[in-house]
C-alpha cells in the first residue's frame, strides 16, 4: 500500500511540476514551508481551537499533554501526566467519551497518527513542545480526510518550521525531587531547504503517589527517566513542491509506587511526505513505526513480582495521498486514500505472589488493517460555505491468538480467533454562515468509527487488586453526532466561540465489572454525551488572556449482562472542566504567565463505587532575558500544592503532580 501511495504521488507530482514552472519565471524563487496543505474553506464549520508556539513553549511542566489540557474537555484515561502514569493509560479523548485507556481522539504529527500500534496510547513524553509550531484541536467526530479513529475529535500537531527554529538552542532546568531537564537543538539552511536535529532528556526521583496518611515503608517515589531525539529535513523538488522527512527515536522508563514496579516504552518512527502547493495540490505521506512496551506488576501485600509483561513488540505501517484538483473558485475538492496496518504481540509471565516462581507463560497478539477512500467538497455560496465528505473503509482484524502454558511448557490454552473483515462508511456535513464580519454561525453532523486495539482484543492486565480480561470478540465503535455553534469576533484582538453538541458512541468499549475485583472489556450499547463548550481569547497590548470551559453530560446505555451500568456516567468522565491562561509579554523574549485548571469530580470505575474529587490547580511561568541570547526561566507546577486524586479503589489511592519548582537557563542563537 505504501509503495502504491508513493508511486501515485510521484506520478501526480510529475504532472504538476511542469505546469508550475510554466506559470513562473525561468529562475523562480523556491520557498519551502515544511507544512502540509492549508486548512480548507469548510474546515471551520466543524469548529477548532488553536494553540500557538508561544503557549507551547511557556508551559510550567514543559509537557505537551498539559498544554493540550488548555482545551477544556481534553483528558487522558487518568489525571496523571507522562511522568507518573503508566504509559498504557495515556489514551487521549475529548467530550467525556472516556471509559478505557485507548485513544478515541485521532492524534496526528505532520499527518502521521501517533497512537501506539498495539495499545492505542500516545507517547506524550516523546513529543517535545519546543519541536512544534502550533496545535489545532477539533472536537467532535467525523473521520473526514484525516483517517479512521476520530470518534471524539482530531488533534493536529505541526512541526516547527525554519522561521520558528533558532540556529542553536540549549536549555537546562533543575527542579524539585532532584529533577533535571536538558534539551538542545540545531537548525540550518540546506540549499533552499533546511534540516533540524533536536534532543531532550528529562529525569527525576519523582514524588510519592500514595497520600502520606496511607503510605507504607514499601512505597517508593514515581521515578522517571526519558529521552528522545528527532531529525527533520525539508527540501524543494520544484517550485511549490517539497519533500519532508521526519525521524524520531525515544525511550521512557518509569517506576510506579513499589520498588520493581517498572515500565518502559520505546519507539523508532520515520515518515516521508511530499507536498505540492501548485494548481493541483497534493499531499502524499508514508510512515513506519516500531514500538515496544514492558511492565512489571508488584503485589501490594507480598511485594513480590506477580506479572512480568517483558516484551510487547509492535509495528505500524501506513500512508496517505490527498489530491485537491482545480475545480473553480467556488469549490474546493479533496479526494484520496489512506491505509494503516498495526501488528504486535505480547509476551508475559505470571508469577506466584507467595513463592515468586513463574506459574504461567502467555503469548498473545494479532493485526488490524484499515484501508479507506475519501472525497470531500466545500462550496461557497456568498456568505454561506457548505461542506460534505464521505469515507468508505475496509477494515480487518486478523491472526488473533492467545496461548498460555505452565512454567514446564504444558498447554493450558491455545486459542486462534477467527479473522474478521467488513466495510464501514462514514460521512460528515457542515455549514458555515458569515452573518457579518464579526459573527459566524456553524453547524455540523457526522459519523465515525474506531477499531478495537490489539491491547483491548488480546491483552489482559492487572492494576492491583483488579484484574481486567481482554475480549477478542469486541465490536467496532461507531459514532453519530451533531453540533451547532457561533464564533464572535467583535474586534481583531477579541474572539469567542460556543458549541452545543450531542454525540452517541454505539458499541462503546468499556471495562465492565463481572465479579469481585474482576472486569472484562466489553461493548456497551452506547455512551451518550451532550453538552456545551465555550472558548475565548483577548489581547490587550502586551497582555493575552485565553480561557475555555466544557460541560459534558455523559451517560451509559447498557443492556444484557452490562445492564447494571445503564444510566451511569462513564468511568473517568468529569462533567465540568475549565481553564484560563493570562500571559504578559513585555518584549520578544520576556514572558510572564499563569494558568489555572479545574477538573470536576469523576468516577473511577464503571459502577460508580469510587469517586475522584474535583481539583483546581494553578501553574506559573516566568522568562526574563539576561542577554540577547540567554534567558533565566522559572516554572512552578501546582503552586498551592492541590491534592489531585488520580486513582481510588477502596482505600488504595494514587495522587497526581504536587507542587514542583523549576529554575533554568535558555540559550538561543539566530
Amino acid at each position: 500500500m505504501i509503495r502504491f501511495l508513493v508511486r501515485t504521488s510521484i506520478a501526480s507530482l510529475a504532472a504538476v511540476a511542469p505546469a508550475a514552472y510554466a506559470q513562473n519565471d525561468p529562475d523562480p524563487i523556491i520557498v519551502v514551508t515544511g507544512k502540509g496543505l492549508d486548512q480548507t474553506k469548510g474546515d471551520p464549520a466543524y469548529g477548532s481551537v488553536q494553540i500557538d508556539r508561544v503557549r507551547l513553549t511557556s508551559e510550567a511542566s514543559g509537557r505537551i499533554e498539559n498544554v493540550l489540557a488548555d482545551v477544556a474537555g481534553f483528558q487522558q484515561f487518568r489525571r496523571s501526566d507522562s511522568r507518573s502514569a503508566n504509559p498504557s493509560a495515556q489514551g487521549a479523548t475529548l467530550r467525556a467519551l472516556g471509559g478505557n485507556a485507548s485513544s478515541r481522539t485521532l492524534v496526528l504529527l505532520d499527518g502521521v497518527p501517533q497512537a501506539d500500534p498495539f495499545f492505542g496510547y500516545i507517547p506524550f513524553s516523546a513529543i517535545a513542545p519546543e519541536r512544534l509550531s502550533s496545535v489545532r484541536v477539533t472536537r467532535g467526530g467525523g473521520n473526514g480526510a484525516f483517517g479512521a479513529g476520530a470518534v471524539a475529535g482530531t488533534i493536529e500537531l505541526n512541526s516547527a518550521g525554519r522561521r520558528d527554529l533558532p540556529d542553536a538552542s540549549l536549555s537546562a532546568f533543575y527542579g524539585s525531587n532532584n529533577a533535571t531537564e536538558l534539551s538542545a537543538g540545531l537548525a540550518t539552511d540546506l540549499g533552499a531547504g533546511f534540516v533540524s536535529v533536536s534532543g531532550r532528556w528529562d529525569r527525576g526521583d519523582g514524588f510519592f503517589t500514595t497520600p502520606i496518611a496511607l503510605r507504607q515503608t514499601s512505597d517508593v517515589r514515581a521515578a522517571y527517566d526519558s529521552w528522545s531525539t528527532g531529525l527533520r529535513a525539508v527540501a524543494p523538488l520544484a517550485d511549490g513542491v517539497e519533500m519532508q522527512f521526519r525521524g524520531l527515536i525515544f525511550q521512557d522508563d518509569r517506576t510506579l509506587r513499589f520498588a520493581g514496579a517498572d515500565s518502559s516504552s520505546e519507539g523508532q518512527d520515520a515518515s516521508i511526505r511530499i507536498v505540492s502547493q501548485g494548481r493541483w495540490q497534493v499531499d502524499a505521506l508514508a510512515y513506519v513505526q516500531t514500538r515496544n512496551f514492558t511492565n512489571v506488576v508488584i503485589s501490594a501485600t507480598s511485594l513480590r513480582k506477580t506479572l512480568d509483561q517483558r516484551n510487547t513488540p509492535s509495528t505500524g505501517l501506513g500512508g496517505k495521498i490527498e489530491v485537491r484538483p482545480p475545480v473553480g473558485s467556488d469549490h474546493q475538492l479533496r479526494i484520496g486514500a489512506d491505509a494503516r496496518l498495526s501488528q504486535g504481540e505480547l509476551f508475559e509471565d505470571a508469577l506466584s505472589a507467595v513463592t515468586g516462581l513463574v506459574t504461567a507463560r502467555r503469548n498473545a497478539g494479532g493485526s488490524t488493517t484499515v484501508f479507506g477512500l475519501f472525497a470531500e467538497n466545500d462550496w461557497n455560496v456568498g456568505a454561506l460555505t457548505l461542506t460534505g465528505g464521505l469515507r468508505a473503509d475496509r477494515w480487518s482484524i486478523d491472526n488473533g491468538f492467545f496461548a498460555e502454558r505452565t512454567a514446564n511448557g504444558a498447554v493450558v490454552r491455545d486459542d486462534n480467533f477467527a479473522d474478521r473483515t467488513s466495510w464501514q462508511t462514514s460521512a460528515r456535513v457542515g455549514a458555515l454562515y458569515a452573518a457579518s464580519e464579526a459573527i459566524q454561525f456553524r453547524a455540523a453532523a457526522y459519523t465515525g468509527f474506531r477499531l478495537p486495539t490489539l491491547n483491548e482484543l488480546y491483552r489482559p492486565f492487572t492494576v492491583f487488586p483488579i484484574a481486567t480480561r481482554a475480549n477478542a470478540a469486541l465490536k467496532v465503535e461507531k459514532l453519530r453526532g451533531v453540533e451547532a455553534g457561533v464564533n464572535v469576533k467583535p474586534a481583531d484582538s477579541v474572539s469567542f466561540g460556543a458549541t452545543l453538541f450531542y454525540n452517541r458512541l454505539n458499541d462503546a468499549i468499556a471495562n465492565v465489572t463481572i465479579g469481585t475485583n474482576l472486569r472484562q472489556r466489553d461493548n456497551v450499547d452506547a455512551i451518550v454525551a451532550k453538552g456545551v463548550e465555550l472558548s475565548g481569547e483577548a489581547a490587550f497590548g502586551e497582555i493575552n488572556i485565553s480561557a475555555s470551559y466544557a460541560f459534558s453530560d455523559s451517560k451509559v446505555r447498557a443492556s444484557g449482562s452490562a445492564f447494571a451500568l445503564n444510566g451511569l456516567s462513564p468511568a473517568q468522565s468529569p462533567r465540568h472542566a475549565a481553564n484560563a491562561t493570562v500571559r504578559w509579554a513585555p518584549s520578544a523574549r520576556a514572558v510572564l504567565a499563569a494558568t489555572a485548571r479545574y477538573v470536576g469530580a469523576q468516577f473511577e470505575d464503571d459502577l460508580q463505587s469510587n469517586i475522584l474529587p474535583s481539583a483546581l490547580t494553578l501553574d506559573g511561568f516566568a522568562q526574563i532575558p539576561l542577554t540577547r541570547q540567554v534567558a533565566l526561566t522559572g516554572r512552578v507546577e501546582n503552586i498551592f500544592n492541590e491534592e489531585v486524586v488520580t486513582r481510588k479503589v477502596g482505600t488504595s489511592v494514587d495522587l497526581g503532580t504536587p507542587r514542583i519548582l523549576w529554575i533554568g537557563l535558555k540559550f538561543t542563537a539566530r
